[in-house]
């Protein structure tokens, strides 16, 4: 019992007593302000040791003593910030195991639903389901801002090994479940667990034999750890607290899948590149209106996605979920969107937001909502969102959004069947869902038009379920709650679901960037975009001519950070200008292309000009041309 021995110095270790008493700060971004706040982060410190040590003594043959040692290391190197959360409810013992994994429990399922895992204790339930199970295999793909690891598990029958290779030789269909970008939206991280224990326990065995699964529980641990009572305003639990939205960057994860800023996405960029996914699904906790859905989803929103993709999830997979849970479970479900005006109780919730967020440049004013109905409106086009980026890879894209104003346990049961009858869907359509991506990656869009710019349109009238919320008061700290009430009315309202391009090109056969635009060719590598250096001075280019170059002040949101917001008007046109040798070509006919004319254009409202990667030379006053040319 070595590993036992190890997790009981480590409560009373140096290190942990040496940064509680000697005042000094937390890692970066993590200052704990006061004694009471360095009280509590001894507590959740305490705490996640203590879960390990319980893990080992309950299941001595299957803790992995690396992964123990890391998890412990994990526990005390980390301190979160931890402002006003409260000691954890007493753990309940079960009875005597029938067998490991049937007494394996959540923290979620252990504390009644009062509380939520710290990141020691995802290591510690991931440790017990990798020893547990040939089939599931857990590996570090990246390193968060504060240095911790970023644990994936890799679950399928047959192979080799974790690695990428072993994976893609499998010739199965991979899927990427991603819990906890937004760390106080943990109902994801929670299901997640419990889909791995479900995996090692044989359940799903049919999915195995067509699918591979990677499985990334708590995307932002950062973020996890600065356990708050308030972080998520009026949302229905955890009670003990939860984590935050922001990374320990202070950056929104969830808005930087194109600037790609944070060590995280950069890690989930290598992931994607590395595994090639056929399928994402990200894991959230809606916000604003009370509406009458157990949960909402959303494929990707940007107009520019290839519509066989599009065609197979709104006319086949979503309905196809939609009606197993309705039939299932007697839950409702439907596309992510907020009433255009608060209803049916409260609306707004208050302390962060997961979906709506400003635009990012100068855009069009959308059409205004029609006077009459109300509208069901959902957020935005733009690839910085999980859900919009996964389908300019040409992939499959499942946002899930439990219900804020359910209870806690109810969101976790939300999502995962959410999960399971998407999957049920994939298990019986792979052949289908590969054809569709390989089509989409062989497509030319070469002299097609694409959306630089898109707005929301109005569409026809569509049926809501709204709800109502009564106040519940949360018995940790005696703020209100809102608790979703079993009331449904059903109401016609437009459809704001759908985008339609304000601004359109004509995609090119090739881009041409200057050798000196490091930031901007760094930046497309980290996305896999393919590129070579040219040999030879290339003639016969088009130029983009600016006529308005206009920045937005910054606003130091965790969404866009520090970022002055750039925004081009112009035109292409041919010109005499030559690209000189050493320049870097990127071609069209690979499967990133729309990534990369989204990037590349110069009115793309979410690419290298909005964020700054060609400030060197749009930066300067009476700056005339675009430094990128491209071939017709």
């Amino acid at each position: 019992m070595a590993s036992i021995t190890l997790a009981r110095r480590a409560l009373n270790s140096p290190v942990e007593n040496a940064w509680v008493n000697s005042g000094l700060s937390a890692p970066s971004g993590n200052q704990a302000s006061t004694t009471s706040d360095r009280t509590t982060l001894t507590r959740m410190k305490v705490r996640g040791i203590r879960a390990i040590i319980i893990v080992a003594q309950r299941f001595p043959t299957v803790m992995s003593r690396s992964l123990l040692s890391l998890a412990i290391v994990a526990a005390l190197a980390f301190p979160g910030q931890a402002q006003q959360a409260a000691p954890p409810a007493p753990q309940p013992q079960p009875a005597k195991p029938t067998s490991q994994l049937d007494s394996l429990k959540t923290v979620a399922e252990s504390s009644d639903y009062r509380t939520t895992s710290t990141y020691a204790e995802v290591l510690g339930f991931m440790t017990i389901v990798d020893n547990a199970s040939p089939n599931i295999r857990v590996i570090s793909y990246g390193t968060t801002y504060e240095g911790r690891m970023m644990p994936l598990a890799v679950v399928g029958t047959g192979l080799k090994d974790a690695s990428a290779a072993s994976v893609k030789a499998s010739g199965k269909l991979r899927v990427h479940i991603q819990g906890n970008i937004h760390a106080g939206e943990v109902e994801g991280k929670e299901a997640a667990l419990v889909l791995l224990r479900e995996f090692a326990q044989g359940k799903h065995a049919d999915w195995l034999e067509t699918m591979v699964f990677l499985i990334t529980p708590i995307f932002n641990a950062d973020g996890n750890e600065r356990f708050s009572l308030t972080n998520r305003g009026v949302q229905n639990g955890p009670i003990n607290g939860q984590g935050t939205r922001a990374n320990g960057q202070n950056i929104n994860i969830n808005r930087d899948f194109m600037k790609l800023e944070t060590p995280e996405g950069r890690a989930f960029a290598k992931l994607w590149n590395d595994y090639d996914p056929y399928v994402g699904m990200d894991l959230h906790t809606s916000d604003g209106s009370a509406h009458g859905y157990h949960l909402t989803y959303s494929p990707p929103l940007n107009p520019n996605t290839n519509i066989g993709i599009m065609s197979i999830m709104k006319d086949e997979w979503f309905p196809f979920v939609t009606k197993a849970i309705r039939e299932k479970y007697k839950w409702e479900t439907f596309y992510y969107g907020n009433a255009s005006n608060p209803g049916g109780g409260r609306g707004g919730r208050g302390g962060g937001q997961g979906a709506p967020a400003t635009p990012p440049v100068a855009q069009p004013q959308a059409p205004a909502v029609p006077a009459g109905p109300r509208a069901w409106g959902t957020f935005e086009h733009v690839p910085r969102f999980h859900n919009n980026y996964v389908g300019m890879r040409n992939r499959f894209a499942l946002l899930s959004e439990a219900y804020a104003y359910a209870t806690f346990k109810d969101r976790i049961l939300a999502t995962n069947y959410f999960i399971e009858e998407a999957m049920n869907f994939a298990h019986q359509n792979v052949a289908k869902i590969r054809t569709a991506v390989d089509s989409a990656d062989r497509e030319t869009l070469a002299g097609k038009t694409l959306a630089s710019r898109a707005q929301i349109r109005n569409g026809g009238m569509i049926e809501i379920l709204m709800g109502e919320v009564e106040d519940e008061k949360n018995p940790i700290n005696g703020r209100n709650m809102n608790r979703r009430k079993d009331v449904i009315k059903a109401e016609q309202m437009t459809d704001r679901l759908w985008f339609e391009p304000t601004t359109t090109e004509t995609a090119p056969t090739e881009y041409y960037i200057p050798a000196g635009a490091t930031k901007a060719l760094e930046l497309l590598r980290t996305h896999g975009v393919q590129m070579r250096k040219t040999t030879i001075a290339t003639k016969g280019l088009e130029q983009f001519a600016i006529s308005a170059n206009t920045q937005r002040a910054a606003t130091n949101s965790i969404d866009t950070g520090s970022h002055e917001l750039r925004s081009l008007d112009g035109t292409w046109a041919a010109t005499d200008v030559t690209a000189p040798i050493g320049s870097f070509a990127v071609a069209m006919n690979q499967k990133l292309a729309r990534l990369v004319f989204y990037l590349l254009e110069p009115k793309s409202d979410d690419g290298l000009t909005a964020w700054n990667y060609l400030d060197d030379a749009l930066g300067v006053e009476g700056a005339k041309v675009y430094p990128i040319l491209r071939r017709r």
